[in-house]
């Protein structure tokens, strides 16, 4: 999958989308690579965390392939807003979390997937923006329902009618992104939080990001009963028992067994 890369170092998995003579543009090539390439990380039970980055120091990702979209139909164009909401909602619904290290551009498409992943660090040459209406149509990746979510609806109208580009220092101020460093540390710092992350209970983790996504859909009383859920279900961990055991014992953990 030359388009998407993935390298694995303890329970960190790191994902590179790998265009970056195009700016890293996600292409049906690139969203399938990506689909596959989440399928890989699936399937390998110790990792704990996902970084989501893209090639080369200018972009994350510019946006979706234009050359590919624009003699689509309207048919065809709603499947291709499918599949590429399919794969960003499956990374916001992952099972472990997954952090957007994003570089450079991230733009139309690329903004849509830095806000599918649950914590975003930019470096300080990063630049956020949803182009779409200045190219006759509406962002289709969901950036029309995470930006709200993220920003709020006002914030999301603007940026979204207007196509105005974000620095990276205004999208950390409307909280667009969790953290900004230079561009040198941008992966650096990125691995620290996802280990600092894979370093506690892998599924306690899970389930907190269970609680809080499945809750942001329903209101108040729903989302407690659904914490409560979640944390009962954690009773019924090895983890649990032996993380309690030793806090109670005075001892420290050395590390979670994912059980």
């Amino acid at each position: 999958m030359s388009t998407v890369l993935l390298e694995i170092s303890g329970h960190v998995a790191t994902i590179t989308i790998n265009r970056p003579n195009v700016l890293n543009a996600l292409s049906t090539e690139v969203l399938s690579d990506l689909n596959g390439v989440l399928d890989e990380v699936e399937k390998t039970e110790s990792v704990y965390a996902v970084i989501i980055t893209g090639a080369g120091e200018k972009s994350f990702v510019a946006g979706a392939d234009i050359a590919e979209m624009k003699d689509k139909n309207v048919e065809e164009a709603a499947a291709y807003g499918r599949f590429g909401n399919d794969v960003f909602s499956r990374i916001e619904n992952f099972r472990c979390p997954v952090i957007a290290a994003v570089n450079g551009f991230a733009l139309g498409g690329g903004c849509e997937l830095s806000m599918a992943c649950d914590i975003r660090i930019a470096s300080s040459n990063a630049r956020f923006a949803q182009p779409e209406t200045g190219l006759g149509i509406t962002p289709g990746f969901g950036g029309t329902q995470r930006l709200p979510r993220l920003v709020g609806a006002g914030m999301a109208k603007e940026l979204i009618y207007t196509c105005r580009q974000v620095k990276a220092e205004e999208a950390l101020s409307i909280g667009l992104v969790n953290k900004v460093v230079e561009p040198e540390a941008l992966m650096e710092e990125t691995m620290k939080l996802a280990q600092r992350i894979a370093a506690n209970a892998p599924i306690a983790v899970a389930y907190s990001k269970k609680a809080i996504n499945d809750g942001l859909q329903t209101d108040m009383n729903g989302g407690i009963a659904i914490e409560v859920k979640e944390f009962s279900e954690c009773f019924s961990t090895e983890d649990q028992k032996m993380a309690m055991t030793a806090f109670v014992n005075k001892e420290k953990i050395e590390v979670f067994h994912n059980k």
